[in-house]
């Protein structure tokens, strides 16, 4: 079962500087032209529709986080990397939007 992390879970897993990016990937599942709009920096940008063919670029000895604008996608793709065999996998609720209206306010805001 996929876990769901909050925005504000997030930010504190990656610590107040966060500076703690390297124990966790973030891994956005968004179109090129969101990610040209807002994105959560650093992380590693697979379109959903690829991630069949290119999760295996994916390391399996860290944490991965996934992300899209509201969710939904993030969690499909998250259930996914389980059946695949990725064993530290969690879904940002509420996505880059929640990121953005409980985090981080300079991260643009779209619809």
């Amino acid at each position: 079962m996929v876990v769901s992390l909050r925005a504000e879970e997030l930010a504190e897993a990656l610590g107040k500087d966060g500076k703690d990016r390297g124990t966790l990937l973030l891994l956005d599942v968004r179109e090129p032209f969101e990610r040209k709009t807002a994105a959560i920096q650093p992380s590693v940008h697979i379109p959903m529709n690829d991630i069949p063919e290119r999760h295996a670029e994916l390391p399996r000895d860290r944490r991965i986080v996934v992300y899209c604008h509201h969710g939904t996608r993030s969690a499909m793709v998250a259930a996914y990397l389980e059946k695949e065999g990725f064993t530290d996998v969690a879904n940002l609720t509420g996505g880059i939007d929640a990121w953005s209206a409980k985090v981080d306010p300079t991260v643009p805001r779209y619809y």
